[in-house]
Parts: structure tokens; C-alpha cells; sequence
């Protein structure tokens, strides 16, 4: 990798959270949390998303309203007169044999994203467009045929298109957090990404470090999951740098990423631009925006994650890098406001639990906090029985771990797994006194200068208690019987 650096650029397709499709009247989002593909095969169409001859497509004005918002929140100018283009392509789950999206003229340009990387360094990332369009049905591959759902289609979307400004998957990775982060928060995507309402197309290139010449890129389609991302473009760029010195060349195409065995391959070549064919929708009018209704839009956003992430940090205390962790998704950063509120104060506390073991928990899973068992209240109560030295840190991660299992008050799973810190004096000399009794020679070399050692003897009266002691108390305890 020395010799050579990598170019990324991303494509998100993310599925608005509008109740009705983006064309016709049907639902978009089945109620119940079923997704759209599996409420009855075919269930949820009408002649205009199964494209029968005849039918014309209505826009749906909250769309609209939903692309916009996406555009003030990345710092997109707003095209007041965007126009819907025709994207011809012929597929089995495309009923019409071409999809309706937005071409030379989209409804956002322009647009940044601002990230902080786990090192505390920044980068802004390039916004290229935002445009709306249709989503395509679902094939279903059976053992020696396919079928097609067209639930899902004509199910609105936005595709964010970045520019080619990333270099590694860590940047990638926190791009599209911060995305995700974005389109959550202002309510317009329910972000379920192992239902596909929110999935990444990797376009990566590799070239000669210092070239001013980008090599030929593949794109890595439908990606629905941030370490997935990672790991495909982190993949991709290796395989690219073996193909060119081992003498061959990248071509140009589509690859699919298997996440059993963490490698891309190949799955059609890459089509450009033009073999779209991609022309003015004639069945809709250009869409004419008023700045006043832009503006309305404008003045009733929620706080964004880095206005939030800035909060966070300014008033709370958080790093940078904390605070967007907990930023990184709606449903964290209400969690961490209630656990707070619920505390009155010791917000770094609570913040280190969720970026560490619960972050580790929701890393494990893929899940968002809001599927787990685990309730503010649960944190809020770990950080009280921590900070007076009821449980010790480890004894935390253990009823943190026990809550998020079954949702069991802090009280009980601490009196059940007995994660009391014993810190009663009478009740650790006796331990002190048979540990300093069974280790005289270790005795000896501390009181003779190697202070190190005390944490030996803290180790030793551990174990003697089965690890319930309060370690904080226990080392003094300790340096008094060494130097009496």
C-alpha cells in the first residue's frame, strides 16, 4: 500500500419514510415493522408501481419535502427547478424496463459533510448531488428459477452521491455514519439497514501515490452494513494492487461483496452514463420549487448531530470523537440525554459505558440500541453504584452485559451475580493478613523498595475474595500492613 493510494467515492440509496410511494398511493411503509418486500408477494402494488401501459405517475409532495431536508442538513444548495429523468435499463424486478430518477438536474447540489476520525483529526468530504427516484421490485432466486415481488417498488429514494474525496475505509466508514446519523435525526429514513433503507455502492480506484490520475474504479453494489463497507473497500483495494503488479489491469465493473468469505467478486460490467440512455421523464412536469417553502422547511429542522456533537462536547465534557459516537444515530443520543437526565449530572461516566461496553454489545449484534433489552435507567444506576463503590468497574461491564440479556433491574442482577464490592474494613483484614502471612519473600522485597509489588498483594487479596473487594480501598489497606 506504500506505493500506491486509493480513491473512494460513495452512493447511498436511502428510503424515505414517507407513508405512501413516491408515483401512486400505495403503502411505502406497512404497518406492523414489516418490510415493504415481504408484506404478501405483489401484495402492495397497484398498475402505476407495476408499470401496466396507460398509467401515469403522480409525485408524491412529501418527497419532496424529505429530499429538501436532506439537502439543507449537508449544506446542499436547493435546485428550485429540478427536472425527472428516465434511466433506461432492462432488469426482471424493473416492470416498466427503465426507472424514474433525476439526472442533469437534481434537487440538491453542493453539499459537505464534516468528520471527525477516531485519531481527532478532521476531513470534509464533497457532497456531489442529491437526487430523487423510484425504487426497482426484489427478485427471489429459488433453486432453478426466480420470481419477482414488486412491493418494493416505486418505494421512494435519495441517492447521495459523494465526490471521489476518501483515501481509506476508515474515512468511508465515517462518512456514512455521519450520514446515517443525519438522515435519522431529521426523521426522514428509518435507517434499518438489514431491511436495505439504508445501503452504500463503494465506487474504489487505486493509483500510484502523488498521481494526479485516477486508476479504473469497480463499484461494490449494495452494501448494507458500516463494517461490511469497511471491509469490502479494504478488500477491493488489495485485490486492485495484486492485479496491477502482477502485471494486469482493473476493469471496469460491478462486483458484489460476500461477507462469509470477505472478498468481492465480480458480477457485470460497469455501465456509464450514457448507456442509459437517460432522458427528460415526459409523464412529469419540471418540479418548481418557492424559496418560501424552502425556507419553511429550513426554519423547522431539528438539531443536527454535529450541532448536537458540538453541544455534547462544549457543555458536557465529551470528546469530540464521544460525543459522535453517541451522535451517530438518533435513538443513541436520546438514550444518553435520558440516562443523564435521570443522573443529573456525571455525563462522561455514562458516555464511557456507552462507547465502550455497550458499543462493543451493538458492534456484536448489528442491532440499534433501541432493539435491546437495555434501558437508560440501567446505565444511570451503574454510574451511581459505581461512583460510591458499590460495584467496581468490572463488576459494571458484568451488569451491563446482564441487563442487555434480559432486561433485569441493576438491584437484582447485583444481589443474584453477588457484585458487591466488600468494603468493610473488618471484613477484608482477614484476607490482607493470610495473603501478607503466605508471601513473606514478596513482603520482604516491597518493604526493602520495589513499591511495584502492591499491586501483587492487590491481586492476591482479589482472588482470596473472590473479587469483591473494593480495590480502591484495598491498596491502602494494604501499604498500612506493609509499613506497620
Amino acid at each position: 500500500m506504500s506505493e500506491f493510494e486509493a480513491v473512494i467515492g460513495l452512493e447511498v440509496h436511502c428510503q424515505l419514510a414517507t407513508d405512501t410511494k413516491i408515483f401512486c398511493g400505495c403503502k411505502a411503509r406497512p404497518e406492523g415493522g414489516q418490510s415493504v418486500a415481504d408484506v404478501g408477494a405483489n401484495a402492495n402494488t397497484c398498475p402505476v408501481c407495476t408499470g401496466h401501459p396507460g398509467t401515469l405517475p403522480v409525485l408524491n409532495k412529501k418527497v419532496l419535502e424529505y429530499a429538501v431536508r436532506a439537502g439543507l442538513a449537508t449544506g446542499c444548495q436547493i435546485r428550485l427547478k429540478n427536472v425527472f429523468a428516465r434511466k433506461n435499463y432492462f432488469y426482471p424486478d424493473l416492470p416498466k424496463g427503465y426507472q424514474i430518477s433525476q439526472y442533469d438536474l437534481p434537487i440538491c447540489e453542493n453539499g459537505q459533510l464534516n468528520l471527525t476520525l477516531k485519531d481527532g483529526t478532521t476531513k470534509q468530504v464533497h457532497i456531489q448531488r442529491i437526487h430523487m427516484e423510484e425504487d426497482a421490485g426484489k427478485n427471489v432466486h429459488l433453486s432453478d428459477f426466480s420470481l419477482v415481488n414488486l412491493n418494493r417498488a416505486c418505494v421512494p429514494l435519495i441517492e447521495i452521491v459523494s465526490g471521489p474525496d476518501m483515501k481509506t475505509s476508515e474515512e468511508a466508514g465515517a462518512y456514512l455514519r455521519a450520514l446515517y446519523a443525519i438522515v435519522t435525526s431529521i426523521d426522514i429514513c428509518d435507517g434499518n439497514m438489514q431491511e436495505g433503507n439504508f445501503r452504500c455502492d463503494a465506487n474504489v480506484s487505486v493509483m500510484p501515490k502523488g498521481s494526479k490520475t485516477f486508476g479504473t474504479r469497480a463499484e461494490i453494489k449494495n452494501v448494507n452494513s458500516f463494517r461490511f463497507v469497511e471491509k469490502a473497500i479494504d478488500y477491493e483495494i488489495q485485490r486492485q494492487i495484486e492485479v496491477i503488479k502482477s502485471g494486469g489491469k482493473v476493469v471496469q465493473e460491478t462486483r458484489l461483496y460476500d461477507s462469509q468469505k470477505n472478498v468481492t467478486q465480480s458480477m457485470r460490467s460497469k455501465e456509464e452514463a450514457h448507456d442509459y440512455r437517460y432522458f427528460p421523464e415526459p409523464d412529469l412536469i419540471p418540479v418548481k420549487l418557492e424559496q418560501a417553502w424552502v425556507d419553511k422547511i429550513k426554519n423547522s429542522m431539528p438539531e443536527l448531530p454535529e450541532q448536537k456533537k458540538t453541544r455534547y462536547a462544549s457543555e458536557l465534557g465529551l470528546s469530540l470523537y464521544d460525543a459522535g459516537v453517541i451522535t451517530g444515530s438518533k435513538t443513541m443520543a436520546s438514550f444518553f440525554e435520558m440516562a443523564v437526565q435521570k443522573l443529573g449530572a456525571a455525563a462522561k461516566p455514562a458516555a464511557n459505558f456507552l462507547t465502550g461496553e455497550v458499543a462493543r454489545l451493538l458492534n456484536e449484534e448489528n442491532i440499534d440500541i433501541s432493539q435491546s433489552k437495555l434501558r437508560p435507567e440501567h446505565i444511570a444506576e451503574v454510574v451511581k453504584l459505581t461512583q460510591d463503590g458499590t460495584i467496581s468497574s468490572t463488576g459494571a461491564k458484568q451488569v451491563i452485559a446482564s441487563a442487555w440479556k434480559t432486561g433485569d433491574p441493576v438491584s437484582k442482577i447485583v444481589d443474584q451475580e453477588g457484585l458487591k464490592q466488600v468494603s468493610d474494613v473488618g471484613a477484608l483484614e482477614p484476607a490482607i493478613n493470610k495473603v501478607i502471612a503466605g508471601f513473606p519473600q514478596q513482603v520482604a522485597e516491597y518493604r526493602s523498595g520495589k513499591e511495584k509489588l502492591i499491586g501483587f498483594f492487590v491481586g492476591q487479596v482479589m482472588k482470596e475474595t473472590g473479587g469483591k473487594a473494593n480495590p480502591g480501598m484495598l491498596q491502602d489497606l494494604i501499604k498500612k500492613k506493609l509499613s506497620s
